[in-house]
């Protein structure tokens, strides 16, 4: 099973939501360069080459939860 960081879940439920690498790094208090890092690895874990494809990949196999209120 594949294994995200809590920092790049938090970036995937992000990306999920239409934010850019410069507006995650504002939301999280990082670098642009940063969530792209982790943007990357997550897509590198995930055998997927975007972001978009990340999002789905994850969705498919449960790791992104959409629902921020719990």
């Amino acid at each position: 099973m594949t294994k995200l960081t809590a920092r790049e879940q938090e970036c995937l439920y992000w990306a999920s939501q239409g934010k850019t690498s410069w507006e995650m790094g504002r939301i999280l208090g990082i670098t642009e360069r940063t969530a792209n890092f982790h943007i990357t690895n997550l897509c590198d874990k995930l055998g997927v080459r975007s972001r978009q494809a990340a999002i789905a990949q994850a969705l498919h196999r449960n790791l992104l939860n959409l629902d921020r209120t719990g």
